[in-house]
């Protein structure tokens, strides 16, 4: 019985541990975006279609913008001098049009392939 104890304890051990590098592999790949002088940096961005990402916009000006994407489903104001992040995914491959709201000749497009 004592053995069984142990040999329980290490499957549950072998278990978890396979659980948190499978949870480590799924989690969400991070891609920066830099909006200064009114433009995106990147301005094309390609991202893996069918994974997680998260989208860290960088808003390097005086002034407030706003990631808005009616593809993405997203609309964030990013605050002067502040960042946001934005969860996205997992993307059907294609393209993903994206503009500061507030400066609309400002834009992007995210490509998942």
């Amino acid at each position: 019985m004592y053995r069984r104890g142990i040999f329980g304890k290490g499957v549950f051990a072998i278990t978890l541990l396979a659980g948190l590098a499978l949870g480590a592999s799924a989690q969400a790949e991070d891609y920066v975006i830099t909006i200064k002088d009114h433009q995106f940096s990147p301005t094309k961005l390609t991202v893996p279609a069918g994974q997680r990402i998260q989208l860290v916009v960088k808003n390097e000006q005086s002034t407030t913008a706003e990631f808005e994407s009616a593809e993405l489903n997203r609309e964030k104001v990013v605050e002067a001098g502040s960042s946001i992040t934005v969860n996205l995914g997992p993307l059907d491959a294609g393209d993903y049009p994206y503009f500061d709201d507030f400066h609309r000749e400002t834009t992007g497009v995210i490509t998942a392939k």
